[in-house]
């Protein structure tokens, strides 16, 4: 599982018939760092949501065939989705 913060949507006319109805969100990755502060990595990922994140909103996202799981229709062609919107970070 990776944690990250949704940055902007992805708008698709044309995709697979398993992703229509989809919503797609660019995510920032984020990472801990050697004193325990939550930075960018650098990385970003487009991410499934079927749970209604919004922009701004630190994520887990679930990736590989737990992504798939996630969803409504696991036959999704998808390597990642969002599973939950994090309240707080707590040490």
């Amino acid at each position: 599982m990776y944690i990250g913060q949704v940055i902007g949507n992805v708008v698709s006319t044309k995709k697979n018939d398993y992703l229509t109805g989809n919503r797609f969100l660019i995510i920032n990755l984020l990472a801990k760092n050697g004193e325990n502060q939550i930075i960018e990595t650098g990385r970003q990922l487009v991410a499934v949501d079927e749970i209604g994140a919004g922009r701004g909103e630190y994520v887990l996202i679930s990736t590989g065939s737990a992504a798939r799981k996630a969803l409504a229709n696991p036959k999704s062609p998808v390597d990642a989705s969002i599973v939950g919107i994090i309240d707080d970070f707590i040490e």
